[in-house]
């Protein structure tokens, strides 16, 4: 696949994992437009991953994976207001974690 497609599913990724780290870090907050958005992201990122089987390899490589985190974790912080120091350095979740609909971070 393309550049393009990557870039699509890193931003993609980003977004869902961003929006999974504010469901945990601002429990006090969560409510439909973030459900909503995981939902979203979520189809979205599993659309592409089956429609093109390369961006499997991709999706598994940890320098794309480190890239995809720190991009979540700017959109994060900057969302927020919270310090970086209030995230993990290294994403918690696995991709299957991220991509499952029925897991929900908790405090």
């Amino acid at each position: 696949m393309g550049k393009a497609e990557q870039r699509e599913l890193a931003s993609r990724l980003a977004v869902l994992l961003a929006h999974l780290l504010k469901w945990r870090h601002q429990p006090q907050l969560r409510g439909k437009s973030w459900r909503d958005t995981i939902a979203i992201q979520r189809k979205s990122v599993a659309r592409r991953l089956n429609a093109a089987p390369s961006l499997k390899t991709t999706s598994k490589d940890p320098a794309w994976q480190e890239d995809v985190w720190l991009d979540a974790l700017k959109e994060s912080i900057g969302e927020t207001g919270l310090d970086a120091s209030a995230f993990p350095e290294t994403c918690p979740w696995s991709m299957s974690q991220a991509l499952d609909p029925e897991f929900w971070p908790e405090d």
